[in-house]
Formats: C-alpha cells, sequence, structure tokens
C-alpha cells in the first residue's frame, strides 16, 4: 500500500473536467475500457489484442459477478462451483436472481484419481452435474477462480482447456474469476490466463472477472472487470452500470495507474512478489514447527492450512468454537465452513502483512492453540469425573 499511495499522490493522477464530472456510460468510459483491454493483452499475453467492445467495468468484482449471475439465469436455476470457494459467490450470486450454487466438493486425501489435494478433475465435474439433475436443478454454468481462493492452485493450461471443453460439452457458461493474477509470487509457476488461449471452445460462453482489489490492494476504488466476446452479454451486464457505476474521477485515476506499466513491472510487481515470497516463508515456516498441515501453492495472500487435530471431535461445531476463540484473541481466520469446504478443520490463514504484524499474529495464534489443548485436558478431566 506504501507503493500505492505514493503512485496515487503523483501529480498526473489529479486531473479535473467536465466530462468526468457528468453521467457517464454505464459500460465504463471508453477510455478506461480501451485501456483495460491494453492491460489484459498484456498481462493475460493475449495472441491478439483485446477489444475494448468486450470490456464492462462496474464497482467490483461482486457486482460484476451479481450481475452475470442475473443476464445468464433465471430465479432457481444453478452454477457449478469447485469447494472449497470464496464465500461472496454465494451472497453474490443470491441477491439479484437467486441463482443457486451447487458444489464440486473436492478432497483433501491423495487417492488414484487424485495426484494432489483438493484436486479438481472434469469427472467431478460431471458428477456433480449429473446429481444436480437428477435432483431437478438447472445448471446453466460453471464458475472458476485461478489462481483458486482460498486454495491457492493454479490452473494449468490443458486443465483449463479440460473444464472448458467439458462445459462446452455440456452447454455451460463459465465464468472464471481471475482476480489474483498477478499475485502469483513463486517463479516457478506460470499462470495462464483463459485470454491466453490461442481459441477458446465456446467463446461466446467463457467470461472473465478481473480487478484491481488484490492485486493491488486497493479494493476502496471498487473496480471489477469484465471481458467477454459475447456482445450481448456485455450489453446487459453493461447496464447494471446505471446502479453499479463507479465516477469519472475513479476512472480517470485507474486508467492512468493501469497504463503506467513501467512503473507496475519495474517497481510495483517486483516489490510486492518479494514481499509476499518473504511473508509467505515466514508464516509457513512456522507452520511447520508446529507440525500443522498446509497446501504449499505459491501465490495468492493466503495459506490453506488444517487444524484439524486441534479439534476433538473434529466437526463443524467444535471448527466455529475454534474461530471464535481466533476472535476473542483478534485473529481473523476463515474458517472452513465459510467456503463451503465439506470437511471441518480446514482454514484459510491470510500472511499478506507487514512483519512485525505477523509475528504478532503467529504469537497469539500459538497462544489460541495452546488454550484449545489446555480446554481438551480440561473437557477430558470434568468427562472423567462425570463417569
Amino acid at each position: 500500500i506504501d507503493l500505492m499511495i505514493e503512485r496515487l499522490c503523483r501529480s498526473d493522477m489529479n486531473r479535473i473536467e467536465d466530462v468526468l464530472l457528468q453521467y457517464l456510460d454505464w459500460r465504463g468510459q471508453p477510455f478506461l475500457r480501451e485501456e483495460v483491454a491494453r492491460f489484459l493483452t498484456y498481462y493475460c499475453k493475449a495472441p491478439a489484442r483485446l477489444d475494448p467492445e468486450n470490456v464492462v467495468v462496474l464497482n467490483g468484482c461482486c457486482s460484476v459477478f451479481s450481475a452475470l449471475a442475473m443476464v445468464l439465469c433465471d430465479p432457481g436455476e444453478a452454477f457449478l462451483v469447485p469447494t472449497p470457494f470464496y464465500g461472496g459467490f454465494a451472497f453474490s450470486s443470491h441477491l439479484y436472481a437467486k441463482v443457486e450454487l451447487v458444489p464440486v466438493h473436492l478432497e483433501s486425501e491423495i487417492t488414484e484419481a487424485n495426484t494432489h489435494l483438493f484436486q479438481l478433475t472434469v469427472d467431478k465435474l460431471k458428477q456433480a452435474l449429473l446429481e444436480a439433475r437428477l435432483n431437478e436443478k438447472k445448471v446453466r454454468g460453471l464458475v472458476l477462480t485461478n489462481p483458486q481462493n482460498p486454495l491457492g492452485d493454479v490452473y494449468s493450461r490443458d486443465s483449463l482447456k479440460e473444464y472448458l471443453e467439458f462445459a462446452k460439452r455440456y452447454n455451460l457458461h463459465v465464468i472464471i474469476d481471475e482476480i489474483y493474477m498477478l499475485s502469483v509470487f513463486d517463479a516457478s509457476i506460470t499462470f495462464h490466463s483463459v485470454l491466453s488461449m490461442e481459441s477458446l471452445p465456446d467463446p461466446n460462453r467463457t467470461h472473465v472477472i478481473w480487478g484491481t482489489s488484490k492485486d493491488f490492494g486497493i479494493s476502496g476504488f471498487r473496480f471489477g472487470v469484465l471481458y467477454t466476446h459475447n456482445k450481448e452479454v456485455a450489453s446487459a451486464v453493461g447496464s447494471f452500470g446505471y446502479l453499479h457505476g463507479i465516477s469519472g474521477i475513479t476512472q480517470y485515476k485507474l486508467c492512468q495507474l493501469l497504463h503506467d506499466r513501467e512503473w507496475i513491472d519495474t517497481v510495483y510487481l517486483p516489490t510486492n512478489h518479494s514481499r509476499l515470497r518473504n511473508a509467505h516463508r515466514y508464516i509457513t515456516n512456522e507452520l511447520q514447527k508446529l507440525e500443522i498441515p498446509f497446501l504449499y501453492r505459491g501465490s495468492g495472500l493466503y495459506v490453506w492450512i488444517s487444524l484439524k487435530k486441534y479439534l476433538d471431535p473434529c466437526t463443524f461445531e467444535e471448527e466455529l468454537l475454534l474461530h471464535r476463540r481466533f476472535l476473542d484473541n483478534k485473529l481473523m481466520l476463515s474458517r472452513g465452513k465459510a467456503y463451503m469446504c465439506k470437511e471441518p478443520g480446514w482454514f484459510r490463514l491470510i500472511f499478506a502483512d507487514k512483519p512485525l504484524q505477523l509475528k504478532m499474529a503467529m504469537l497469539r495464534f500459538c497462544q489460541v492453540l495452546q488454550e484449545q489443548k489446555q480446554y481438551w485436558i480440561e473437557k477430558q478431566l470434568e468427562d472423567a469425573m462425570k463417569e
């Protein structure tokens, strides 16, 4: 945020003119949509220049997702979503259109079908779709997040193609949220945007979401982007700008920011990635000392950790109690139930903070776990005395 504040305070950000103070094109000002198209062409490594007419900007990615749900579905219809998934989707999909999310449950075990934990496969998508249809649910689309939140998985190009081909086979729309695309900090991992593919299996049913809330840490700007080849979808989602538009002055500042690729490439991204790597290294080292299992993924702002051994019994009720114990100690760890994880005991730990705050947080984290152990001992003694 220190880098971002410095950049936003430069003189080129301060411009007021008549057009910025009036009602806007609901899809977003043409100058911003043109810059977004150039930005995504460059950072998504698109094989050809992306079209500004396919861009819609609204006040945040959840607004874009809500609008898409309204446009693509009728009330009571559904999207497939691999779980665990970002909990905001559940609220956003239901807000306007009453669209249901059908979970595609992923497992935390290595099997013949799973080469890594919480692996998404086409077979699991097929099974979830079949079960939904048997329950008389009309599934209209598939929602993916890449890099995944909260797991941190970065899908390979081959996997993405398999998911998109599955969706085409069953006439499903695909909404792909790439909001963490510039937050892959492990140099050994390559992020593949859907927009980088030479040809999409079903371009008219593939819709990409991105915004600056995570990669640039400026969620208060309220900026979300939709890129879709489907002109009718773009036009329909664009009409939501009447309720979810962004102020002209903010759009100007965003345009200036996205245009400054030299600063982004030479100052912001290298520094941000370095800080994320250092914070991630510190947190994962501490988790290893505590013998707490976690997914090592090298992307995003979070680590998916298992605290099952601190739950007795391992239930969602006990998970909630531990979550509240963290809150009592001023620690915010999102619990797995909030992400529709089918297994209790998983938590999302955000590590994107300054070193001093992280050290203080880990001290409190260890204290809570000690209190949890003491709680068990006292509970066992109390049960023994009753017997």
